[in-house]
């Protein structure tokens, strides 16, 4: 399956969850209303909110509460893009201008905090107690995901260990949410939740491992950002981590500078380092790794389309080149 086959299986539903979208955004501010749809508008997979759709109908679920749920996902995360946008001073997110590039720092933000809020009066009406702490308490831990992130900026001594765990909190954590909460709907009890929880772990990991790859491998077309961001603002990611312990003396000694003081001056030398030194297969490996996990916490659910598209999710994971 490809990622089109993939969302067609729930394509009542995710045209769905984009129509609430869309009514969610009313608000008599003009502003936000503009900027709201410039973000919505601007594309995106949509995959977390897809990561709860598939969950629910996977257990069997029949009612409509996913749809709010998803939802309400897609504003959280779009609120942490606004907001990482700023932090990052990203110019070019999914093919286009940043909003903060557009309109400034302060709308960027402001609006963020009105998708956060907007988000739990969504989540509150969904009536679910169990749903709104699994929500709110990703939602706080992808925060100190960003603050980690931040701590590790500029550092070249950040491990492995310390890597994954800010993704694990600023990337996987969201997808994590997501599929528990599609899970909660069909009540299967604790054991199956918390296997749909490893799993999008698992999952959002392994697409954030593929997006340290595409980093140095994708073009700014393909990926709709800046090709070398995370260089340019000082990120030691996987690949980076890795050529500092098997890479040769010098391209460590240029990676440890490039990673301290950020910027692209280096980058095509640093590319050249990281494939080298097999910093970009161990990587992607270790995605692999993440995908054959993610796969086998769905062993025990009974087999059925959502199902498949699920696993199908965990191969598209690392086979994508954007």
């Amino acid at each position: 399956m490809d990622f089109k086959a993939i969302s067609a299986v729930v394509e009542t539903d995710f045209l769905a969850v984009n129509e609430l979208i869309f009514k969610q955004l009313h608000t008599h501010v003009p502003l936000i209303k503009e900027i709201g749809h410039y973000i919505i508008k601007s594309g995106g997979k949509r995959l977390r909110p897809l990561v709860c759709l598939l969950s629910a109908r996977a257990l069997g679920y029949e009612g409509n509460q996913h749809i709010d749920v998803a939802a309400v996902v897609e504003f959280l995360h779009t609120a942490t893009l606004l907001h990482d946008d700023v932090v990052d001073e990203s110019s070019l997110r999914r093919g286009q201008a940043t909003v903060n590039a557009v309109w400034g720092n302060a709308p960027s933000v402001l609006v963020g905090d009105f998708l956060i809020s907007r988000s739990f009066q969504m989540v509150v009406n969904v009536g679910n107690m169990k749903i709104l702490r699994i929500l709110s308490e990703a939602t706080n831990l992808i925060a100190e995901g960003e603050v980690l992130q931040l701590i590790n900026c500029k550092n070249p001594d950040t491990t492995e260990q310390q890597y994954m765990e800010v993704i694990r909190y600023k990337t996987a954590k969201m997808f994590e949410a997501s599929a528990q909460s599609g899970a909660v709907l069909a009540n299967p009890g604790t054991e199956m939740e918390l296997a749909f929880a490893r799993y999008a772990d698992h999952l959002g990991c392994a697409f954030q491992l593929i997006d340290d790859v595409l980093d140095y491998t994708g073009s700014a077309d393909e990926m709709g950002k800046n090709v070398g961001d995370d260089l340019a603002e000082g990120k030691p990611t996987l690949p980076l981590i890795f050529a500092l312990q098997h890479g040769k003396e010098a391209d460590r000694a240029l990676i440890r500078k490039a990673i301290n003081t950020g910027g692209l001056d280096e980058l095509d030398a640093i590319t050249r380092a990281v494939r080298d030194c097999g910093a970009l297969d161990y990587t992607i490996e270790q995605a692999q790794e993440q995908s054959r996990l993610a796969k086998a916490c769905l062993a025990a659910v009974p087999d059925n389309l959502h199902k498949q598209a699920m696993l199908a999710l965990c191969d598209l994971a690392v086979a994508r080149n954007h």
